[in-house]
């Protein structure tokens, strides 16, 4: 069977690949990138709104980009999910990428970009750990070791050229997944640039030539289904090493103004893009919401019995235990009109249903202390604080994460824990783990006990930020909670909260 290419395109009576200018340069070319930036700019080019093409530079020494130069740039994406109740698949080829280069194999080519005068947007996503300062990057190494090592080099080039030319500056997106992302990156930029002794002209270029926009992005890209891959390619009727798969939602929000966002109208093509002048808002909806809605859950249901996350949404009982959690105390602590937040919860219940996503529970309760800390115990807080009383299911979710923290032994970097007859692994700082262990081995079940052991986690400020056991009546009614877990068992403890 022939591999996706140009030359298949061909041979298939399809048009050509249109060669367009590179005005989007992208570091990164793994799944997320490919099935979030590249097919929201293919849309863009499809409707008349860019005209411009994606040149991608690989990030680190070993990746994607001869399998992507081979296939000429193309690929195919398929998007699936729950859309209004009702169940969609479609798919496409993205072409979009003109080609791929390596620096770490050719650094002539990535630094010759900064020539070309139609280049106007980076985008990258290279990992959490990608916006990192390293000590030992210099202006002469090829390639540079850091992702904003390798930039700051491009740029000064790109300054150098055009002789510090500030209509020549770029629209600069991060996609990686910290806080003020492209502040932090523009900050390590300056940092490098005043290392390597680029001139004060040069950092003046650097901030006033060049837009640097902090971004949140939001969807699930599960990348190439090795499982359903034979038959995917009998379907298509090609190869194709690089197919990739997501969901239906999607949403970027993008910290800048209205001159950038009419350079990428990407709204006016029916994207869910928004271009704001504060992202905190919508960073809180999604880190309360949809991560919230993870972590107050899944320890839960995993103790229920469940396994996946849709798994949850298919029980009666775990599907109403966070809706409820959600829509009547996530919601009602957050600022946003609230019309959009129950669309954007509504959206969340159906992307956790989507049939084509098998979301482990197990995996998303890695480091459940410190995630339950940022993503659920601000909204128990501001509930307490707004209506002077204790949330049911969040306050249940913390005497879930208790009883889920049982375990008996250490092992290697997890505390075992067991349902039923099933071993589980606990994974989160070792300390917590310690403590979880000790406290767990000197309770004897008794009310009483329980009431301790929750006093004295609830108490650690280094913990949560402040000592919980001063919030009123939470701790009573995480201890009553936690006791009734242990008394009656887990289905009946989460049924007397709904």
């Amino acid at each position: 069977m022939q591999q996706l290419n140009e030359g298949y395109l061909r041979q298939n009576g399809w048009t050509d690949k249109e060669i367009l200018p590179e005005k989007v340069m992208q570091f990164g070319e793994g799944n997320f990138l490919r099935g979030f930036v590249d097919w929201m700019i293919n849309k863009l080019n499809k409707e008349g709104k860019l005209g411009g093409s994606v040149v991608v530079i690989q990030p680190i020494e070993n990746g994607l980009i001869d399998t992507l130069n081979r296939q000429d740039g193309l690929y195919t994406l398929i998007m699936r999910g729950i859309e209004n109740g009702d169940l969609k698949s479609q798919h496409e080829i993205i072409s979009v990428i003109s080609r791929g280069i390596n620096p770490y194999t050719d650094y002539e080519a990535y630094i010759q970009c900064a020539h070309n005068p139609d280049l106007r947007v980076i985008i990258s996503n290279t990992t959490e750990a990608g916006i990192t300062y390293f000590a030992g990057d210099t202006l002469d190494a090829k390639p540079q070791k850091s992702f904003p090592a390798k930039l700051t080099a491009f740029l000064y080039e790109r300054y150098r050229h055009f002789d510090g030319d500030k209509t020549k500056g770029f629209i600069i997106i991060p996609c990686e997944l910290i806080d003020k992302n492209a502040d932090r990156l523009k900050e390590i930029v300056l940092q490098y640039a005043k290392e390597w002794k680029c001139g004060e002209d040069f950092a003046e270029w650097v901030v006033k030539a060049n837009v640097f926009a902090n971004s949140l992005v939001d969807r699930i890209v599960t990348g190439y289904p090795k499982d359903e891959i034979e038959a995917l390619t009998s379907e298509f009727g090609y190869t194709d090493d690089l197919v990739d798969t997501c969901e239906l939602f999607h949403l970027w929000g993008i910290e800048a103004d209205e001159k950038v966002a009419k350079e990428l109208p990407f709204a006016d093509v029916g994207l869910n893009v928004i271009w704001t002048d504060d992202l905190a808002p919508y960073k809180t909806r999604k880190v309360r919401v949809l991560n919230g809605a993870h972590t107050m859950t899944v320890l839960a249901a995993y103790l229920y019995g469940k396994d996946t996350v849709k798994e949850c949404m298919d029980d009666e009982t775990m599907h109403a235990y966070v809706k409820k959690g959600i829509l009547e105390e996530v919601i009602p602590t957050l600022d946003l009109p609230k019309d959009m937040l129950v669309d954007y919860a509504q959206a969340v219940f159906e992307r956790f249903s989507n049939p084509f996503i098998k979301h482990y529970l197990l995996s998303i309760s890695l480091n459940s202390m410190s995630k339950f800390r940022t993503r659920v115990l601000p909204s128990l807080l501001q509930y307490v604080e707004r209506f002077g009383d204790v949330p049911k299911v969040l306050s249940f979710s913390m005497a879930a994460m208790l009883a889920f923290y049982q375990g008996d032994r250490i092992v290697g970097d997890a505390l075992i824990g067991m349902r039923g007859k099933q071993e589980y692994r606990i994974v989160d700082d070792l300390d917590n783990l310690k403590m979880m262990k000790s406290l767990w081995m000197e309770c004897d079940g008794t009310q009483p006990a329980i009431e301790k052991l929750t006093a004295n986690v609830l108490g650690r400020a280094d913990m949560w930020g402040e000592d919980l056991t001063q919030v009123p009546k939470l701790c009573e009614k995480v201890s009553e909670y936690l006791f009734t877990i242990k008394t009656d068992g887990i289905e009946a403890a989460i049924k007397s909260v709904l």
